[in-house]
């Protein structure tokens, strides 16, 4: 099927690197990651561990957390060889304009990774309360507080992708954002968890 030619004119050519969102064919996600590497891209390929079941036994595999996207730092104006690669699909933008994620998502993202706390896919919230975690290896990562089983998390989001990523933290990590993005201290009451059944 024939896909028309993404526009990157917006971006200016300042040579600086941006992050977007390529969306790769189903189950090749790990096979694009390595081939946009060995072109000396800088990819990002965010993975969770998972239990399967497996005929009589449980395996554990990896899995990424957003299916179906690979995550590059390029200069746009360079990226034919990244189109060319198998697998990938088009980059994701509004409309036929590709459009940059926000490094700051990036980063929130990779601290979860690098994290080693359990990690899952998560539906993504466009609304809800904010929090910021204040201690544990997450220590000033903000996201929206959720519980799933009697368990904490915070979700993260890329708002491009529309995903999110759920990580598991203790309920006294975590202190409320005010409207103006400011932590609530004092006796301000515990947040209201959303509950997911």
């Amino acid at each position: 099927m024939y896909r028309p030619a993404v526009n990157f004119d917006h971006i200016q050519p300042d040579g600086n690197l941006h992050w977007f969102a390529l969306r790769v064919k189903s189950r090749c996600e790990k096979n694009v990651s390595s081939a946009l590497e060995s072109k000396g891209f800088e990819e990002f390929l965010p993975l969770y561990h998972c239990r399967r079941r497996r005929c009589d036994r449980f395996k554990t595999v990896e899995l990424p957390l957003f299916p179906g996207y690979v995550f590059c730092r390029l200069d746009p104006r360079f990226r034919l060889p990244l189109l060319v690669t198998p697998g990938v699909l088009h980059f994701v933008g509004i409309g036929k304009t590709a459009a940059p994620i926000d490094d700051e998502e990036i980063a929130a993202i990779q601290r979860v990774v690098r994290s080693a706390l359990g990690a899952e896919t998560w539906p993504y919230l466009a609304v809800g309360q904010r929090v910021c975690v204040e201690y544990g290896p997450l220590a000033g990562l903000e996201g929206f507080l959720a519980e799933i089983r009697k368990q904490q998390r915070v979700v993260v989001s890329v708002t491009l992708l529309r995903r999110s990523v759920a990580v598991e933290v203790e309920r006294d990590w975590v202190r409320p954002l005010d409207a103006s993005g400011s932590a609530r201290f004092g006796n301000t009451p515990r947040l209201p968890l959303a509950s997911i059944p």
